[in-house]
């Protein structure tokens, strides 16, 4: 048996697990969902057990509350392959009245026209990502994003990353898939992104709700996707890039891409439109992003040696990579990602939110060459801010907690500026 990585949505899932009748653990498929919550489980239903799904089906027609006899939490393994589990799950919940009976694991969200309750109260939601470089145990840690925000003077010794420019090309392409990671051979790991693109391809945009649809027309989307990963290219953008291929329509094109963010495959992530600038000046298209790294370049049908000779290319790829990662550090400490651009060109390439209202400026920089450039530009929106509320004494912005410039580079430092520099092999959080 292979050994069990620790996951950060570890702890989440054991906090929610005392306080919720049911969580269900949703995320791309082969992130390690089923593994993560059999850690947790005393008894599993396995709905794509191909021996078996038949007569689970069936049995979830007729009487689905036999399907949820077992000791508890007992696991519903891709629950969605029959909906009706669970309203049969909330009802469970209502009638036992004890948190932590059941943990449910899709890998599509929720088609909430199958269902007849949202199960508000009773079924608590969390997102699972592919794992990010420090549970993959390739990053060391010695930056705590919490610490951080807690005592900015912890990183006043600087820290040092052993992961190389060569070492991220490889890590991004293999992803952040576990059975990716625990794989001891470096071409055989290199497959599994492709394998699991051709079957969203070729199967899953499909099967997802019955509605068949084009496996060549899904390529082109993802692979236009994937030539503006990390930009905020318009809708108009990308369909022209894929109607150089292949004819697809706006209507055609956002049924595909609702489908692909169903499956959790497509993750963009919003702007962050303070009053600093007029609205006019502001962008607020959604910046284009894959749940992996892995998975635009399978997209992009490349290898890792493709990016030893095109590293501003890469460049795009890392950026996605360290939004993966802050997607999942954000998740546990209970915030989320936008970004900042303007038509001025000054830009944050993510704003980590905290619930409490901290929040931090980040760059992301692949190398030491562009360090000064991202530092200038998060102190550039600092002095915006600082601006701002001079006229604004009534709502004043909050100053940002944080700026931080996230890089492939070895060495991590806090600048004169206050621009703390971080390579991405030292971040946890």
């Amino acid at each position: 048996m292979n050994e069990y990585y620790k996951r950060i949505i570890d702890k989440e899932i054991e906090n929610r697990l005392q306080a919720f009748g049911a969580i269900l653990i949703e995320g791309p498929k082969w992130c390690g969902k089923t593994t993560t919550a059999k850690t947790f489980s005393k008894s599993i239903l396995e709905m794509q057990d191909p021996e078996y799904t038949k007569s689970y089906i069936e049995t979830a027609n007729i009487s689905p509350s036999l399907l949820l006899i077992g000791d508890k939490p007992r696991l519903i393994d891709e629950w969605q392959i029959s909906p009706n589990l669970w309203d049969a799950v909330r009802v469970s919940v209502d009638r036992i009245n004890l948190p932590g009976q059941y943990i449910l694991t899709g890998s599509n969200t929720i088609d909430y026209t199958k269902i007849l309750h949202s199960g508000t109260g009773r079924i608590d939601r969390v997102t699972m990502y592919p794992m990010s470089l420090f549970e993959s145990r390739e990053s060391n840690g010695q930056v705590s994003l919490l610490e951080l925000f807690n005592n900015a003077s912890l990183l006043e010794n600087g820290c040092i990353s052993t992961l190389s420019i060569k070492d991220l090309i490889y890590i991004t392409c293999r992803g952040g898939w576990p059975s990716a990671v625990v794989l001891k051979n470096n071409k055989a790991s290199l497959k599994i992104a492709k394998s699991y693109l051709n079957s969203i391809c070729q199967i899953d945009i499909s099967t997802i709700d019955g509605i068949n649809r084009d496996e060549n027309a899904t390529k082109m989307i993802l692979r236009s996707y994937a030539r503006n990963i990390s930009t905020i290219a318009t809708t108009s953008t990308i369909l022209k890039d894929i109607n150089t291929n292949i004819e697809i329509g706006k209507t055609k094109y956002y049924d595909y891409v609702n489908a692909l963010k169903r499956l959790f495959i497509i993750q963009d992530i919003d702007a962050w439109c303070p009053a600093i600038r007029s609205k006019t000046v502001i962008q607020s298209t959604d910046k284009r992003e894959f749940v992996d790294p892995s998975l635009v370049v399978a997209a992009l049908g490349v290898s890792p040696e493709y990016f030893f000779t095109d590293l501003k290319t890469f460049g795009f790829v890392f950026e996605n990579l360290v939004i993966r990662d802050l997607k999942i550090y954000a998740s546990s400490l209970n915030g989320r990602i936008s970004y900042y651009h303007d038509r001025y060109g000054l830009e944050a390439d993510a704003v980590l939110h905290l619930e409490d209202g901290r929040y931090a400026l980040i760059e992301i920089k692949l190398g030491a060459h562009d360090i000064d450039k991202g530092a200038e530009y998060l102190c550039e929106i600092e002095e915006l801010i600082k601006e701002y509320n001079k006229t604004e004494k009534q709502r004043p912005l909050r100053l940002p907690d944080l700026k931080i410039v996230i890089t492939g580079t070895e060495y991590g430092y806090k600048r004169e500026d206050g621009v703390f520099v971080i390579p991405i092999g030292c971040l946890k959080d």
